[in-house]
């Protein structure tokens, strides 16, 4: 008999958030007073290494972007365009004594500048 291999339909999510992201996410949205928002993570051209980050609140999502929901009502959204480049990313947010603030853990990256703020 040979072993059985499941493999789940279910694609990985773009992007998935730690327990600190979600608590610190969910104070935001309720401070904005809006439950339609989700957080809009994406990748866009720029920085020294070619890519940076953008993160905001956006109101609307495009019929391709790939949103993700977790608990306390926190949503992602995700464009097309971004997705691959952010696959199996995590999204933590810190706050110790220098400073608080939220960070991408991302495997995709092969190189990142000395400042933090962009990668290849």
């Amino acid at each position: 008999m040979q072993g059985l291999t499941i493999k789940s339909s279910k694609p990985a999510r773009a992007v998935t958030l730690t327990e600190p992201a979600i608590g610190k996410l969910a104070l935001l949205l309720a401070e904005e007073g809006d439950p339609g928002l989700a957080l809009r993570v994406a990748v866009r051209p720029g920085g020294c290494s070619g890519f940076s980050y953008e993160m905001f609140f956006d109101a609307e999502t495009e019929p391709d972007d790939v949103v993700e929901e977790f608990r306390d009502g926190v949503r992602i959204a995700v464009d097309s365009q971004s997705v691959e480049m952010l696959r199996g990313s995590t999204l933590d947010y810190k706050d110790g004594l220098m400073g608080a603030g939220f960070a991408i853990d991302n495997p995709n990256v092969t190189k990142s500048c000395g400042c933090g703020n962009s990668f290849s």
